[in-house]
């Protein structure tokens, strides 16, 4: 028998290394838990030298017909409105959906090629074209769900599953902000809503709170519940928020670490500092008509989008790492989704964002923010080159696809005018080696600075990470 110095009673020799053992795991344990605390929020250097020190990236809600904008294909032209030929190689799933009473939709929209480098697009993006040299297209993407939330989830968290950190979070994670006034990650959607799964799209997932995006509204008070109460002094909201810090700081003292109540902390200090940055970054009077007409906001049509583009541009300016821009309201009139009326909705839905993107590139490389910011378009999931015979006619439209998706990238490390990918002559699949969705996450990362095996965080027991069992780096169009 020992004695137990702590209690001074007798015990066992047994009881005693269980005591030891128990008492050590713990101190290790919390070893453990507050290097990973201090991981997650002091972490800021980058695997290697980055390409990219911000990341813009455009979503377009709905699922964007490839055939209709960025990819020409005249043999679907050719056999429009008749059976769907049958393929050899297809999925099984595609290869059944083929096999049943379909037909081929040839696009009605005309195509021509745009720049030196030839790249063949729609007419509806005429203003997109005059900027095609720096533009580098995928083409023949997987996603691994052909229904809106779980593709959405899956380009802009990387899993078809909810409660995953999203992109601009594990950037966010990896790199730190380079401005203490602002966030590092800001959401700007479209003013007449939300995209399917709302917040969930930025969302931090397991990764600490601090993460997540901040959405910024374009008109109004940029963050809600940001502003001070009427007729309080700077001095006076500096007492309150130091008073907040000390409480907090208390009630964590007791406790073990706790990620949640360390973000709120530092949302509060971080509040008080963006009480006097964040109102300026949506007041545009200081820009010039100029730019301002660049970007589309002299015309109300482009006005909306144009604003969240001219915004992004600010973020770039103040240090924002990564900012979302989503254009699309969930699955209405006013998304991407088109299964019918396509030669109506399309042309509507591309006119907003055409003209607002080339105006933000252009803009970007006149201020040499170009070559430090990298630009991704992208939506959710392809559209089918055909449609069921009984929905054929005038008002046409095309159903999910979830092979044949095109996303482009530009700016920042990227190959203008290359090529990687590329479908078969109907656009039913990938025509080459294929292209998932964590081959994109996993570029980006990349010219971020950041190696998307490394980039890991500890959930369940599983180093998890944004791209999950790996990506292919896209060399083909990188610089």
């Amino acid at each position: 028998m020992l004695i137990d110095f702590q209690t001074g009673k007798l015990t066992s020799r047994r009881q005693m290394l269980l005591q030891s053992f128990n008492g050590l795991g713990s101190l290790a344990l919390a070893s453990l838990l507050s290097k990973d605390s201090q991981a997650s929020t002091q972490r800021s250097a980058p695997h290697h030298p980055p390409k990219a020190k911000n990341c813009i990236f455009l979503f377009m809600s709905g699922g964007v017909s490839q055939v209709d904008t960025f990819e020409n294909k005249p043999e679907l032209q050719k056999i429009d409105g008749q059976r769907m030929p049958v393929l050899p190689g297809l999925a099984t799933q595609l290869d059944a959906y083929v096999r049943s009473d379909v037909v081929a939709v040839g696009s009605p929209f005309e195509f021509r090629r745009y720049g030196d480098s030839g790249r063949e697009m729609s007419t509806m993006f005429g203003k997109l074209g005059g900027v095609a040299d720096d533009l580098a297209f995928v083409h023949g993407i997987e996603v691994d769900s052909p229904l809106h939330s779980a593709a959405t989830l899956h380009v802009t968290t990387g899993s078809v599953f909810a409660g995953n950190p999203s992109v601009g979070a594990w950037v966010a994670y990896g790199l730190g902000s380079e401005n203490e006034n602002l966030p590092g990650y800001m959401v700007l959607h479209d003013r007449r809503g939300g995209p399917v799964n709302g917040s969930a799209v930025w969302q931090s997932g397991y990764l600490p709170a601090s993460y997540q995006g901040t959405l910024l509204r374009s008109s109004g008070p940029p963050i809600l519940n940001l502003e001070s109460t009427s007729g309080d002094s700077a001095e006076r909201s500096r007492r309150e928020f130091d008073l907040l810090r000390w409480t907090n700081e208390q009630h964590a003292a007791n406790r073990r670490s706790n990620d949640t109540l360390e973000a709120r902390i530092a949302a509060y200090e971080l509040a008080y500092r963006m009480q006097t940055h964040a109102p300026g970054i949506v007041d545009l009077s200081d820009e010039p008509a100029s730019v301002q007409n660049l970007y589309g906001l002299d015309n109300p049509v482009t006005e909306p989008f144009g604003r969240q583009c001219l915004l992004a541009r600010r973020l770039v300016e103040r240090g924002v790492r990564y900012s979302l821009l989503v254009h699309g309201w969930e699955n209405g009139v006013y998304s991407w989704d088109h299964h019918k009326e396509i030669r109506d909705w399309l042309p509507a839905r591309a006119e907003e964002v055409d003209l607002p993107i080339a105006g933000l590139i252009q803009d970007l490389k006149s201020r040499g923010l170009l070559d430090e910011t990298l630009i991704v378009f992208t939506t959710e999931m392809s559209r089918t080159p055909f449609i069921a015979r009984r929905a054929y006619g005038s008002r046409v439209g095309r159903d999910h696809h979830r092979h044949s998706m095109v996303t482009w990238f530009a700016g920042a490390g990227v190959k203008g005018g290359s090529t990687v990918g590329a479908t078969d002559e109907f656009s039913l699949s990938c025509a080459e080696e294929p292209i998932h969705v964590r081959d994109i996450h996993a570029t980006i990362l990349h010219l971020m600075g950041l190696d998307s095996d490394a980039l890991t965080y500890l959930h369940e027991g599983r180093h998890k990470r944004l791209t999950d069992t790996g990506g292919r780096i896209l060399k083909e169009i990188l610089a």
